[in-house]
């Protein structure tokens, strides 16, 4: 083998190792700030449960608070109507999601488990119960959680709450950047939904009609001390989120089906 030929191997060994380890750099940065976003669902929790207990003024009652009367989404279910649900009743596994649309660890389950959710959903295995809270408004302050999660309650009064949901969370802005706590961009967001726009969905957005639902739903949130977003609750059991897989759930859902 000529010099030549033996150089332009060593060179061609040397750019592929350089390749492989900018592909790991890239793989742990990823990782980090996935890991990142989760930590950052959590931090201030125990603050914010002070702060809201500190200023409950009482028992809930289940009837008005401090934001008007309580008006859940058509078909809410569960526990005080504070879930809504999507699937069908009759699936033999419940999956219940509490969340937050500002959350990019939300936004990182979503984007993973998306299409294993629909299928199982759609194949009638899984019914998924979504709980949305208003963690990140209360870490950080602002009113985008509180925000998407009245739009996504008007988008479930109009029979569109999962392609709303998906969304929502396809169009997530930086967790700094509180661009949902703006209706005209929410009902912007609602374009992308067939059959969502209209004037009934408009009002209901810049009504904040389902806000003091939402606030409901945090508040128990924290009664139940959840310690943050997402928790993912299989079938009364919560989910080790960083051992799990879409794989691992459809076994799961599948197991629970036979």
């Amino acid at each position: 083998m000529s010099e030549k030929n033996r150089e332009g191997k060593r060179a061609a060994r040397e750019r592929l190792a350089a390749e492989r380890e900018k592909q790991k750099t890239a793989e742990k940065r990823r990782r980090t700030l996935i890991v990142g976003a989760t930590v950052v669902c959590v931090l201030g929790l125990a603050a914010v449960i002070g702060v809201v207990a500190a200023n409950s003024g009482g028992d809930d009652d289940g009837g008005d608070t401090a934001s008007g009367p309580v008006s859940a989404p058509q078909g809410a279910a569960g526990t005080d109507r504070l879930a809504i649900p999507v699937g069908k009743e009759a699936a033999k596994s419940t999956l219940t999601i509490w969340e937050d649309f500002r959350c990019p660890a939300c936004k990182s389950f979503e984007d993973t488990y998306r299409t294993t959710l629909h299928e199982l959903t759609d194949a009638g295995k899984l019914k998924v119960e979504y709980h949305l809270v208003t963690l990140i408004d209360s870490n950080m302050g602002g009113s985008g959680s509180l925000r998407a999660g009245n739009a996504a309650g008007c988008a479930q009064d109009a029979g569109r709450f999962r392609d709303y949901h998906d969304v929502l969370y396809e169009n997530q802005p930086e967790e700094t950047d509180d661009a949902f706590s703006k209706n005209g961009r929410l009902i912007e967001l609602a374009g992308k939904v067939d059959g969502l726009t209209s004037d009934t969905f408009t009002s209901c957005v810049n009504d904040g009609r389902h806000d003091s639902w939402i606030q409901k739903s945090y508040k128990k949130f924290q009664d139940d001390k959840l310690s943050g977003t997402p928790t993912v609750i299989l079938n009364g059991k919560t989910l080790d989120l960083n051992t799990l897989s879409p794989d691992k759930l459809k076994q799961q859902v599948e197991a629970a089906d036979q």
